[in-house]
């Protein structure tokens, strides 16, 4: 609820947009600020009636279920909800959603901090059968659902999180498209992923994006999804199984023909899965993501943006790491999904790297790179004129200097990729580790990176990391006898073009620190 003087402040913002503007803005406040205009005077009263009753949309951050049943039936027209709990909901929510929103085709329902979904499997189950026209379900917190029977012929897009010991799981979908299963992050868990996977091809025959979160995925449930027959799929994400290896990327390449986006975070690939995928997706896939997959190294991602033209999103991070540390002790942290998750890494055989690895990437259409958190990296050079985001946090041992290169062999190969790539002028290859060369760069994250290498990113990206070719102020006579001296004016003016134009698009880049 409200405090009052939140409530007072929105009264008094409700009364001077009104006496301004008139009864149009009351459909402009937020929920708060419409509940407070209905005291100003009888006018905003029925104004703010009429706002109820014509609301399609509904976002709302609540303290319980009383202020959203006491919303609820005023507003009889609403078709997407979208609720934000601060304390415990169960049964109780459903129902008052149930009997409130006839109508309603949205819901979703998040937690915030500590507060607990305690909705069981039989109350989801009959609000589920019941809303006939609900085509999107979006819950959090479900650790309560001792099982699964969701059968609906509306529902379009399905997601449940913090999934615990499921004992049932049956989804009779069958104009589903999008399936979300997050499982929570403990050994314990008995879910059968194997039973699941190989139901959704008799139950979900339409689904095309399916993503399932947990560390007890292996390759025995992907195999099982590549017997549900799922050909339409084009988004599958397989993340936090470190049992997953190339066999299982054997399958899913069996299995699937035009996958746009492939996310297989967590997993124990090495590179070998890693040209099985560019070999079978070339012309379809856009957004790989390979986070916290510690048996694939810098020639596999090398490979990788070389082989897909297509490539607009790549996420290696924590993947290229040094071994500095017992494995077994280690812990990691990444960006999946917008979010930062913590999970303890499994004890799993992991492949000997060199603690020390070289990244050359050249791509035309890349967009955003994610290296976070690769320490084993030491020398980077980025050439991708679209890239717009780069994420170089916690690369620990990426710093500018001279180049030690111990092995003749290995400065031969970084040789022969800079002149492939061409993106370094060879008198700049013992004495840079770092160029960027992304003239379309708005935003590279730096955190817990050497002071050195944020101030060369600076300069890079902030100066004139991708300045044009250098101006020749000269220009022939008329009848192109000998070239002339262009006139101090012209270059003037030529120089303010510049700045005003391209010169003011290179400095929109931001360096984040935090």
């Amino acid at each position: 609820m409200a405090s009052s003087s939140d409530a007072s402040s929105a009264l008094a913002a409700a009364a001077a947009v009104g006496k301004k503007r008139g009864s149009y803005n009351c459909g402009r406040l937020p929920p708060r600020g419409v509940a407070a205009s209905a005291a100003v005077c009888r006018g905003w009263r029925g104004c703010a009636r009429r706002v109820w009753r014509a609301a399609a949309e509904l976002r709302l951050r609540a303290a319980g279920v009383r202020p959203v049943g006491a919303l609820l039936p005023r507003c009889p027209a609403l078709s997407r909800l979208v609720l934000r709990m601060e304390s415990d909901i169960d049964a109780t929510m459903l129902a008052c959603v149930a009997f409130s929103c006839p109508n309603l085709q949205y819901l979703e329902i998040s937690m915030v901090g500590s507060a607990a979904n305690r909705m069981t499997g039989d109350e989801l189950t009959r609000f589920v059968s019941e809303k006939r026209s609900l085509s999107v379900l979006k819950l959090d917190g479900c650790s309560n659902l001792s099982f699964l029977n969701i059968s609906s012929s509306s529902l379009s897009t399905l997601w449940l999180s913090d999934l615990s010991s499921l004992l049932k799981s049956v989804i009779n979908c069958p104009n589903l498209n999008e399936l979300s299963l997050g499982f929570t992050q403990q050994n314990n868990d008995s879910t059968d992923l194997i039973s699941l996977m190989d139901s959704l091809g008799r139950t979900c025959s339409n689904l095309r994006n399916l993503h399932i979160s947990s560390i007890h995925l292996c390759n025995e449930a992907v195999f099982a999804l590549e017997g549900a027959n799922l050909r339409g799929l084009c988004m599958l994400s397989l993340i936090l199984g470190s049992k997953i290896t190339d066999a299982a990327v054997a399958s899913i390449v069996r299995s699937y023909a035009s996958l746009d986006l492939l996310d297989l975070s967590g997993s124990s690939i090495t590179d070998n899965g890693l040209g099985m995928i560019c070999k079978a997706f070339p012309h379809t896939l856009t957004r790989l993501l390979l986070a916290l997959c510690p048996n694939i190294t810098s020639c596999g991602v090398q490979v990788a943006t070389s082989q897909l033209p297509l490539l607009q999103l790549m996420d290696c991070g924590k993947s290229l790491c040094a071994n500095s540390q017992p494995e077994a002790e280690r812990s990691y942290f990444g960006e999946i999904y917008g979010g930062i998750k913590f999970c303890s890494k499994l004890p799993i055989q992991r492949k000997q790297q060199p603690n020390y690895q070289k990244l050359i990437i050249k791509h035309a259409s890349l967009k955003k790179l994610s290296l976070w958190g690769c320490s084993a990296l030491d020398a980077l050079y980025v050439n991708c004129p679209e890239l717009s985001d780069l994420n170089l946090n916690c690369c620990t041992n990426l710093h500018p200097g001279a180049m030690s290169l111990p092995e003749n062999a290995d400065a031969i190969f970084l040789q022969r990729q800079l002149l492939k790539c061409k993106c370094l002028q060879l008198e700049n290859f013992y004495t840079e580790r770092l160029l960027l060369q992304c003239p379309s760069l708005k935003d590279v994250h730096a955190s817990g990176c050497r002071d050195m290498l944020i101030g060369a990113i600076r300069n890079q990206v902030l100066n004139e990391f991708a300045s044009a070719e250098p101006r020749v102020p000269c220009k022939r006579l008329a009848d192109g006898s000998k070239r002339v001296q262009v006139p101090h004016f012209m270059l003037e003016q030529q120089f303010k073009e510049e700045k005003w134009g391209s010169r003011l698009k290179r400095s929109q880049c931001t360096v984040h620190l935090s």
